[in-house]
């Protein structure tokens, strides 16, 4: 979602797009709907086509109310993220503060996450507004805002690998999982995500700033000093906000499926289909704001040797860079729907509000699949062993007939 210059300042390049398409009706309800006001689209026909073309007037020519086609997508995917995820966090944290007295260790996980999730949105009007004409809240407030989405962002990734790490140690390692669920062992780890992730975030403060482009002011942009200043940016974004803990969710949820299928319960297909979406949305809603930075990445090991190619990735980086980075918040609006309904206690807390019949299906999946097993399991052994009991006490009466029988026939 933001653009990126290197110390040679070269201008960032967006593509033209070329087939017909209306945004007038569905930018004025959008902004209607968040601001209470219309935006008035000069240019209002747009065309969207894989034959990009640089061939853009001069800023001059321009009307600074042209409202392009990707930027008209990305105000539509942020202003839906907005009214679809802001009430369903908001109900998720109102819940477990509200109903959820004993709250466990996932229900905790789940209000940190919603917490995350609803930091990134409610930033989300002050986003479509900047989009949809400039960035008028100067460049401190760009700084912070950025600063505050990046921590958010890498928080709620945490969270979810967090989860589903917590929910693989439950099921596959129950015994093992009792130091886990002290209370003071989870407010520590609290500390460390919140913490990491602040931490993480500090790169943007020194690199994000606000650009010119067509005469108005934008905060969609970073400048980086030197390559090896931007390089190692977009890997710690890419590796620690998305490779890394994706490929923890891809090693618990493989090892869960694997362990699902050897369970004999009617609600196994659900959990798989759970377990499934939670991979899947993660890695829709993230790999395409990554493959952005894995383009960058490339075009800085090439623009050296191949000039051209590396304008071409450029062009292709830029003209995605608004979509990919909309579709980040997605994540944001979907999680609620994903992960309200991971605890039984939370579960259960939700019957008076009318949303478990709505989730029918994910409701009956219960996380505790392997507690439930490793019960059944328990109970299995322990009817073995009362019988052996049993056996062993049958044998003693009956050594102790026979013995009463010698005696007196003796």
């Amino acid at each position: 979602m933001y653009e990126s210059s290197s110390v040679s300042n070269k201008p960032v390049r967006k593509p033209r797009f070329c087939a017909v398409y209306s945004f007038r009706e569905v930018n004025t309800c959008l902004c209607s709907i968040l601001f209470g006001f219309c935006v008035d689209t000069t240019v209002s026909t747009y065309t969207f086509s894989m034959n990009y073309s640089t061939d853009r007037p001069p800023p001059e020519e321009m009307a600074p109310e042209e409202f392009d086609g990707g930027t008209a997508v990305a105000c539509v995917i942020l202003g839906l993220s907005f009214l679809v995820g802001t009430p369903g966090n908001i109900l998720v944290i109102w819940t477990i503060l509200r109903h959820v007295k004993k709250c466990s260790h996932t229900v905790v996980l789940i209000l940190h996450l919603a917490a995350a999730d609803l930091l990134v949105l409610i930033t989300l009007p002050l986003w479509i507004y900047s989009l949809a004409h400039s960035w008028v809240f100067g460049e401190v407030s760009c700084k912070v805002m950025v600063f505050i989405i990046m921590a958010c962002m890498y928080s709620s990734v945490f969270f979810i690998t967090l989860m589903s790490v917590e929910r693989f140690v439950a099921v596959r390692y129950p015994f093992a999982s009792a130091n886990w669920k002290r209370k003071r062992a989870l407010n520590k780890v609290l500390l460390a995500v919140w913490t990491a992730s602040f931490l993480f975030s500090i790169p943007v403060i020194p690199t994000q700033v606000v650009g010119k482009d067509s005469g108005e002011e934008h905060c969609l942009y970073r400048h980086y000093t030197t390559a090896t200043q931007e390089v190692v940016c977009l890997l710690l974004e890419t590796l620690v906000g998305y490779m890394l803990p994706l490929f923890i969710l891809v090693v618990c949820y493989g090892c869960l499926c694997s362990r699902i299928t050897k369970m004999t319960f009617k609600s196994k297909q659900k959990s798989t289909v759970l377990i499934a979406s939670v991979v899947i949305v993660f890695a829709l809603c993230w790999t395409p704001h990554h493959l952005e930075n894995v383009l960058s990445l490339i075009k800085l090991a090439i623009e050296d040797s191949h000039s051209d190619a590396a304008e071409t990735l450029e062009r292709v980086r830029s003209t995605m860079s608004f979509i990919t980075g909309a579709m980040v918040f997605i994540s944001s609006s979907i999680n609620p729907i994903l992960y309200m309904f991971a605890a039984r206690s939370f579960r259960s807390s939700l019957r008076d509000t009318g949303i478990q019949k709505l989730f029918h299906h994910i409701s009956s999946t219960s996380p505790g699949e392997g507690n439930r097993e490793l019960s059944f399991v328990s109970k299995r052994q322990s009817k073995q062993t009362t019988d052996s009991h049993c056996v062993l006490e049958s044998q003693d009466q009956m050594d102790i007939l026979i013995k009463m029988c010698e005696n007196n026939m003796s």
